[in-house]
């Protein structure tokens, strides 16, 4: 049995040493957003003569609620129409691609050179319909954007001077949010989001550090794509892969804070676990495919760190699942082996990795919502339910992780989207929601249980040492499992 305590203790400190370290690497990123923010300037002369031909690429899989309006703002889009190009890379199966027909029709009557190209079989999902398409793209540069983006008329205008050097393969832009305001998770996903199109992307823009392609709102030169080796759907971040693909090959980002290209949050939870399922096992099967190559590439030492612990974002889910599951065994275990009081005080040092976070989130907010005394307050409400919905959503995100580290292979799931921004049930008509609750919601209501009773425990115990990580955990987890139950659609709906 005492060996089993010290195997517990040994894998808890190693999870929290993994979580110390990569709050550490967040906070010289905000070092580096406040002192070395570069200032990407493009002379006047060259924003008003260079203009060259461009294509828009419009990936779509069964998106009937936004498509017409996707279609409508990018054909908006202030750009010679000579020099543009529009391409609807449409898979869906549904009525959708009937909805953008008939929108490509009338636009094609107004002049718009744009295209309606419908795949049957999904082939590569959205990977392979960017690859396919990219073969007949007339433009010089690419620009991409999912279907619950608006880019707004001046974004060409404002990407473009800047790929005036040869070595420029990409510029990206800063997600906005229309609907951050519809509800408490929408806010929440604002909340994180800001932070990495803000402190991450500059920090390690400005330090030549590697960035990514956030699959949306940006635009690539097409030379880059193909020199990289195009699009491959063998990760579920074929965005990510690209990007540290092009990069190891040495070509240069350009990341824009200050343009923003406004989108829709998923509304709902079973939106948000879609999307979160792709991102990190995506995250996890790229850090797979690529960590050796930047470990072995010549880059800085610096770099290479900030490379790896990118790359190794998504495992902070796993050493938060399991931090959070051996601290209720934890409690026993400290009174049970008095002799290694010490290490408890070495791994309650790692308590300090929140208030790194804290200043790393709070940096983005003040940039994002200005310095004031009402931006600071509504960071201390935001940022517990912040750490608490991370927290409740560590089982769902680690099992995707592992997924990723193992090789597990499955389909590309899009996140739905829904095209509503009041505070209504009106979610509940979009026929893209799944109308069954998983037996991995009910999983998560059982972890709350277990950590109300960690709660319990450690008053009994009179060891208040975890008690706001286990408060933390119950109210994350119940947060999870309130959404998962309570937002989805009922059979008759």
């Amino acid at each position: 049995m005492k060996v089993i305590m010290i195997f517990v203790l040994a894998i808890y400190f190693i999870a929290s040493l993994f979580l110390f370290l990569y709050s550490l690497t967040q906070l010289t990123l905000v070092w580096k957003y406040i002192t070395k923010r570069k200032r990407f300037k493009v002379e006047k002369e060259v924003e008003e003569t260079f203009k060259p031909h461009v294509t828009i690429q419009l990936p779509v899989f069964n998106e009937i609620y936004v498509v017409e309006r996707l279609i409508d703002t990018v054909c908006n889009v202030d750009y010679p129409l000579n020099k543009l190009e529009i391409q609807v890379l449409d898979d869906s199966t549904d009525e959708t691609k009937d909805v953008i027909a008939r929108k490509v029709s009338e636009w094609q009557a107004r002049g718009y050179d744009i295209s309606h190209i419908h795949r049957t079989n999904r082939k590569g999902f959205k990977a392979g319909a960017l690859e396919e398409a990219l073969d007949f793209a007339k433009g010089e540069f690419i620009a991409i954007f999912d279907a619950d983006f608006l880019p707004k008329p001046d974004f060409l205008q404002k990407t473009i001077p800047h790929f005036n050097q040869s070595n420029v393969g990409l510029v990206q832009t800063r997600w906005g949010h229309i609907n951050r305001n519809y509800s408490l998770l929408t806010k929440l996903q604002a909340f994180a989001l800001d932070a990495h199109f803000t402190v991450e992307q500059v920090g390690r823009n400005a330090s030549d550090g590697f960035i990514n392609f956030n699959g949306t709102a940006g635009v690539w030169r097409k030379e880059c794509i193909v020199n990289s080796g195009n699009w491959s759907p063998d990760t579920l971040t074929e965005d990510l892969d690209l990007s540290y693909r092009a990069q190891l090959k040495n070509w240069e980002f350009v990341y824009l804070e200050d343009v923003e290209s406004p989108a829709e949050l998923p509304p709902v939870m079973s939106a948000l676990k879609s999307q979160q399922y792709r991102w990190t096992k995506g995250g996890a099967e790229t850090a797979r495919k690529h960590i050796p190559n930047v470990i072995r590439s010549d880059k800085s030492l610096g770099i290479k760190w900030h490379g790896v612990m990118h790359l190794m974002n998504s495992g902070v889910f796993v050493c938060i699942l399991l931090c959070a599951i051996l601290s209720v065994p934890l409690l026993s275990i400290k009174q049970t082996l008095p002799q290694f009081q010490n290490v408890f005080v070495i791994a309650s040092v790692f308590l300090v990795s929140f208030i790194v976070l804290a200043s790393f989130y709070l940096t983005s907010v003040l940039k994002i919502k200005g310095k004031s005394i009402t931006t600071v307050f509504e960071f201390i409400f935001l940022f517990p339910f912040f750490l608490a919905m991370s927290m409740g959503l560590s089982l769902h995100n680690a099992i995707a992780v592992i997924e990723g580290y193992l090789g597990r292979k499955t389909p590309f799931v899009r996140t739905p989207k829904f095209n509503i921004n009041v505070d209504d049930n009106s979610f509940k008509k979009n026929i893209y929601i799944p109308n069954n609750i998983g037996w991995l919601s009910f999983l998560e209501g059982l972890l709350a249980i277990y950590f109300a009773f960690g709660i319990f425990k450690g008053i009994q115990m009179g060891d208040f040492g975890l008690l706001p990580f286990h408060l933390m955990l119950f109210l994350g987890y119940s947060l999870i499992f309130i959404y998962s139950v309570f937002q989805f659609k009922p059979q008759n709906a």
